[in-house]
């Protein structure tokens, strides 16, 4: 099956959602196919062209869009100054509304990857009326167990790399919320403080989630590297800005909506147990497992999944 071929956005722009941050979107495949949105994970990492080869360009009109403070969206989380109190989930939801809009779409489909997946399940619980369907790859809730296991639990598998993630911390620090202390460092007024929490961070995400060489590339552009571990920390600390386990809870209110669930067998993310259980919550969900993957979307069988999914929704 594999990848549709490359293709160039044929419109884009800078969507104006307030509180002084301007969002980057982009329309590519058929202007009158079925409308698609693409979420990116991190949260922080932006979109790429990678995410438009999923979707048949003949049958969906695919947008992509840089959520706030990352890609080239406007302020950037790596500048000090920008404000990160209005960088939120519910505020996220808010801009996807705006932009769809904008752009004159009933409904889309919502494809959401990582934290693009928290994102897409609470966008579909918040607003069910405009989301055909879910197409969502590693996936995730956002749920306390999970930033446990992510911030700590997994030292006890990687115990090299997380004592060097520890010692980046002052001492004090090193027993409490693991994200919490980061983002106080990276908040701080200090440029050699934030540099080296910022490279402490993403080094442990390379740890704990081996990538693509792109993906680990990115991690060389302090841009990119500041940016990113600026905003995961900040919704890790921050219960995503969302009540406990919101998302699990909640699973109810996705009824109605036909939802792909495509995950790796080797994501370490299915420790906790999470995806099974959104499964099993969700009734119009169909639960695809892609044998020996991990955390990543790059494999050829978990491209020939996330594509079969795609299609299976194209004519719908």
């Amino acid at each position: 099956m594999g990848l549709y071929p490359e293709t160039e956005p044929y419109d884009h722009g800078m969507l104006d959602v307030g509180d002084g941050n301007h969002v980057y979107w982009e329309t590519c495949g058929n202007p009158r196919g079925k409308p698609a949105v693409v979420l990116h994970g991190g949260p922080g990492s932006g979109c790429g062209p990678y995410f438009r080869r999923l979707f048949d360009p003949e049958r969906y009109r695919i947008v992509l869009l840089d959520q706030r403070g990352c890609g080239r969206s406007t302020p950037h989380a790596s500048e000090y100054g920008t404000d990160m109190s209005v960088n939120t989930t519910e505020r996220l939801i808010g801009d996807l509304e705006l932009l769809r809009r904008e752009l004159g779409v009933e409904r889309w489909l919502v494809w959401g990857v990582s934290w693009g997946s928290v994102l897409g399940l609470r966008y579909a619980q918040t607003c069910p009326g405009v989301v055909s369907e879910l197409v969502l790859t590693c996936v995730a809730t956002g749920s306390d167990a999970e930033v446990a296991l992510l911030t700590r639990g997994l030292g006890r598998i990687f115990p090299e790399a997380f004592a060097e993630f520890l010692a980046g911390l002052p001492e004090d620090d090193r027993e409490g919320n693991l994200a919490v202390a980061y983002n106080r460092l990276l908040e701080s007024p200090d440029p050699g403080v934030r540099e080296r929490a910022a490279r402490a961070w993403t080094d442990w995400e390379t740890a704990m989630a081996p990538a693509p060489p792109r993906s680990v590339e990115r991690y060389e552009d302090a841009r990119f590297r500041m940016g990113f571990a600026r905003t995961v920390t900040h919704y890790f600390g921050n219960d995503h800005f969302m009540e406990t386990d919101a998302v699990l809870r909640d699973a109810p209110l996705l009824v109605g909506i036909p939802g792909t669930l495509v995950q790796g067998s080797l994501d370490l993310g299915n420790l906790t147990g999470v995806v099974w259980r959104l499964h099993h919550a969700w009734a119009d969900s169909e639960l695809v497992i892609v044998d020996e993957v991990g955390h990543s979307i790059g494999p050829t069988t978990m491209v020939d999944a996330l594509v079969g999914a795609t299609d299976k929704y194209a004519g719908v």
